[in-house]
């Protein structure tokens, strides 16, 4: 072959998809080139788009990162360290901001510090309780629906990298991505009365370092010679801090301090604590584990722009995700309730196994991740665990939302409606019908203090059904005459969405032969 260069082919017939034009219209403006190379304006205009697609990115992908930081800011303000529990003795109302909660059980919620080593969390019996790490990634789950199964245990959290000696036996043990974890737990009233449980909670939950060689170790494995002989901490009474009627937030802010919440959050965790694709995204808008996070005037316009165009993504979705048929969360077709956790778990790539005759019978992975799945529902939800989905009957707790009224238009604070809930509603403990406030994702304020009806008769009277055993719950201004027990108020000019909870979901809801009524306006 010759390699005479006046002899090699000089040109060659170049597809027209190769070819970027001089002049290209597109939906951020006219982009402008010089045979392919970008002009000036074009460079800018796409640096900034750039900056503003990285910052969409990490408010979306982010989005529970900054809630965990939100959390825990909260926290602190309300007087709450690592290792101190806030307690709603009286149940959670409508002065705490918190993502989406009920106003039925007692909750008990904080963090457990990670960072001096393993720590033992000592659970109260008969709850209903997650640990997620710091970026509501699932840990464990407590309780019923966890490996104690509702018996209280000894729980060892251990945090990542950690290489030191952990028991034979004798802990339920969980490793933490994270130098922190998160403590979420709900305990279910005593013949509506929530005071005996929370005396059973203050008496069982303790909180203290794992001495290696104590509780746990065998002799066998102590006389082998492969770990010292160590005593069991001091466990040191639990701080509890009184949260009923307490005012504090655990909302992410939907403006650009968003991104300082996060930055905050990420310079006080862990090196490597988080995936490396969204620490990319981070590091692109100037997120970096110990360096400054300091935007110019330009990036805080973009981080402005991203937070308000992510804020209105996440409602977006909540809203109109039927406009999406491949993100479809209805749970029953043509319905206005849904529920975003059935299309892929959890963890969101893995629909919830089936529940058979012939036993469990796991689903494969989708081999994708819902990302809108998972954005909405962290928009609206503190933590994450399978027990909010799993198809078990008796076990966990299962959820319903309602945005949009039977005409699917959104609900009005100022005009009635009506829901109807067919007899037989299937749980084993109970069930409830909570309203919150669209703007807070929060319980929606209003002079009833727990905007909820339900079969609980604590802390508001329990719904009375009609002569065929459904239940009519209405939702207004005022109540119909006769139905306040019935009845959730609203204030008009606020706009507000519904959550259906079922505790101990029986199968009916399952195999969806029981379905709750839409939600129908009777009066403007």
């Amino acid at each position: 072959m010759s390699t005479d260069p006046n002899k090699l082919r000089t040109s060659a017939d170049i597809p027209l998809n190769l070819i970027t034009p001089n002049e290209v219209d597109t939906r951020i403006g006219k982009l402008t080139y010089t045979d392919g190379a970008p002009t000036s304006d074009t460079i800018q205009t796409i640096q900034d788009n750039y900056d503003f697609v990285r910052a969409l990115q990490v408010y979306m992908d982010a989005h529970q990162g900054a809630s965990v930081a939100a959390f825990l800011k909260g926290f602190r303000e309300a007087g709450a360290e690592d290792n101190d529990i806030i307690i709603f003795s009286e149940l959670m109302d409508s002065q705490t901001l918190f993502l989406t909660p009920n106003a039925d059980t007692v909750y008990y919620v904080g963090t457990i510090g990670l960072k001096d080593g393993p720590m033992v969390f000592e659970t109260p019996p008969d709850a209903l309780g997650v640990i997620d790490d710091t970026w509501f990634g699932h840990v464990i789950d407590f309780g019923r629906p966890g490996p104690d199964r509702g018996e209280g245990g000894r729980f060892l959290l251990v945090p990542p990298n950690y290489d030191g000696w952990l028991p034979d036996s004798g802990f339920h043990v969980a490793h933490s991505q994270t130098n922190r974890v998160l403590v979420l737990g709900r305990s279910f009233l005593v013949d509506n009365d929530p005071k005996p449980v929370v005396e059973i909670i203050k008496k069982s939950i303790k909180i203290y370092p794992y001495a290696p060689g104590g509780s746990g170790t065998s002799i066998k494995t102590l006389l082998l010679g492969e770990v010292r002989p160590g005593q069991p901490a001091e466990a040191k009474p639990v701080k509890f801090i009184e949260g009923s009627g307490l005012a504090f937030n655990t909302i992410p802010p939907s403006d650009e301090t968003f991104f300082d919440l996060l930055n905050a959050f990420v310079q006080d965790e862990a090196e490597g604590a988080f995936d490396s694709e969204i620490m990319g995204a981070l590091a692109a808008i100037g997120i970096v584990k110990s360096q400054p996070f300091e935007p110019d005037e330009r990036m805080r316009g973009i981080l402005a722009d991203a937070a308000a165009v992510g804020t209105a993504t996440g409602r977006t979705l909540n809203f109109a995700f039927r406009d999406r048929p491949e993100e479809d969360f209805a749970y029953y077709p043509g319905s206005a309730w849904y529920n975003m956790l059935f299309l892929g778990g959890y963890s969101f790539d893995t629909p919830p196994p089936a529940v058979t005759s012939e036993g469990i019978k796991p689903y494969p992975p989708v081999g994708h991740r819902r990302l809108a799945a998972r954005f909405s529902f962290f928009h609206w939800a503190t933590g994450i665990t399978p027990a909010m989905c799993m198809r078990l009957t008796g076990v966990g707790s299962q959820y319903l939302i309602a945005d949009l009224d039977a005409d699917k238009n959104v609900f009005d604070g100022g005009k009635t409606y009506k829901c109807t809930l067919p007899p037989n509603i299937p749980h084993a403990n109970f069930w409830s019908l909570t309203v919150y406030d669209n703007q807070t994702r929060s319980m929606l304020q209003t002079p009833q203090h727990w905007p909820r009806a339900g079969s609980q008769s604590y802390p508001t009277p329990a719904a009375v059904p009609n002569d065929d055993g459904s239940i009519d719950v209405y939702f207004g201004p005022e109540a119909p005459a006769g139905k306040e027990s019935n009845w959730i108020e609203t204030v008009p000019g606020k706009g507000w969405f519904v959550i259906l909870r079922l505790y101990s979901p029986l199968q009916p809801f399952f195999d969806k032969t029981w379905q709750p009524g839409e939600i129908e306006l009777v009066s403007s």
